[in-house]
């Protein structure tokens, strides 16, 4: 298990995890592995940390010391026995550092956010906003969380989320979720463009539209009404799971706020001729 990040005025650490959060989490059913593994081969690997230093600009630490306010950083990198994977992952975490307010709508394309030049940088700017924008004596604190998470495999692609939260004051901070799916055969991250057939996006996004009408009678007894004010939209944060494929959106994609991050499922069997044979489970 990770060890739990100790946040310090003068001193924060951003952890590179090896295999992510090391929780235990379920795909469907079935339980899997914490990220604590990485079963690319079915086999199971010890995991460990690395620390990465980074301390607070001393403007700011002398204010929020003072007020007992200082800005609340946790950002974790991936770190596996498969580089490949580690470093399209933590390219993702470095662009949410940088970005720190993603959006569906608004595809995450920093350059150079690899450098840890810019990485500092960008969260040397994060904190320093906060005493910009909210007074002195205010009890609000920023805060910037990244972090990998090892959903677990369907035969042999690996499944990942990123998750991030970002709070700059108001009724509520902004979480963030990103799926990624590996094939380790390949050495490469599977979209779902790799994942249909020929000609099928169209066929799949009328079966994400019949999800969406399902997901809405959880929380609403009129479809109709509810999508005049809340319309489906076509989404490619997907994953795989032991029974077909989630579809995850972000707050306020499909629903209010208190509605989270809907996940809408396909299963396998109306997946049929629409996505490649070798990605439905054997």
């Amino acid at each position: 298990m990770a060890q739990q990040l100790t946040i310090k005025p003068s001193l924060l650490r951003l952890m590179t995890m090896w295999g992510g959060l090391g929780r235990l989490s379920k795909l469907g059913n079935g339980v899997l592995l914490g990220a604590i593994s990485l079963s690319a081969s079915a086999s199971t690997l010890i995991s460990s940390s690395d620390y990465l230093d980074y301390e607070l600009p001393k403007t700011v630490q002398d204010n929020c010391s003072e007020h007992q306010n200082c800005p609340e950083i946790e950002v974790k990198y991936l770190k596996t026995n498969h580089h490949w994977i580690n470093d399209i992952t933590n390219k993702r975490i470095n662009n949410l550092v940088v970005n720190s307010k993603p959006s569906e709508s608004s595809p995450i394309t920093v350059k150079n956010s690899g450098n840890s030049k810019v990485i500092k940088a960008a969260i040397d700017e994060f904190v320093a906003s906060q005493f910009s924008d909210l007074p002195d004596d205010s009890v609000f604190v920023y805060s910037l969380m990244v972090t990998p998470d090892y959903l677990g495999h369907v035969d042999s692609f690996e499944l990942f989320e990123v998750n991030s939260y970002v709070f700059t004051g108001g009724a509520h901070g902004m979480p963030y979720s990103e799926y990624l799916i590996f094939d380790p055969s390949t050495k490469k991250q599977v979209r779902l463009e790799d994942m249909l057939q020929k000609g099928k996006k169209s066929d799949f996004e009328a079966l994400a539209y019949d999800a969406y009408k399902t997901w809405v009678k959880t929380v609403d007894q009129d479809v109709s009404s509810y999508e005049k004010n809340w319309p489906f939209i076509s989404n490619d944060n997907v994953t795989l799971t032991d029974k077909g494929i989630d579809i995850r959106y972000q707050h306020y994609s499909i629903g209010p706020y208190a509605y989270g991050m809907p996940i809408l499922s396909i299963p396998y069997d109306k997946l049929r001729r629409i996505i490649k044979p070798h990605f439905s489970p054997k």
